[in-house]
């Protein structure tokens, strides 16, 4: 019998949407004002879902105080307060787009979970936006 445990987060990043292969009218047609060459932020929340059987021993899927921390460490620590295009080696060459951020994130987080359990991250980019990798679990 599996049971999913979920533990969420936050941060708060500024990004841009921007492909450099473009022109300047190009880029503000396909993402708005998201290309602003300023800057744009966001209160990100994550949303990390650990699926797993109940270790007998300790009667949990994952602790979660461990899940916690591991985001905090991984992703929190490395994003928080960040502008993603220019303070972070993630998003130097990629563009920021929030299904590019989940990615990033899940992998993040992967290696630090055990591989017998199943692992999805939510992100919320705003509290209507938001993205889930991997899909459909």
């Amino acid at each position: 019998m599996k049971v999913s445990v979920f533990r969420e987060e936050h941060f708060n990043a500024a990004h841009r949407l921007y492909n450099p292969e473009w022109d300047e009218a190009t880029n503000t047609q396909i993402f708005g004002k998201c290309a602003s060459p300023n800057y744009h932020g966001h209160n990100y929340d994550i949303v990390v879902k650990v699926t797993g059987e109940i270790d007998p021993q300790t009667g949990f899927v994952v602790n979660i105080v461990e899940l916690s921390n591991i985001i905090k460490r991984e992703v929190v620590s490395r994003f928080d307060h960040k502008n993603l295009n220019l303070d972070t080696e993630e998003f130097k060459n990629l563009n920021p787009t929030a299904e590019n951020i989940v990615i990033v994130i899940y992998n993040l987080i992967r290696p630090h979970i055990s591989e017998h359990l199943d692992l999805q991250v939510r992100l919320y980019e705003t509290p209507r936006n938001f993205v889930e990798y991997p899909a459909g679990r």
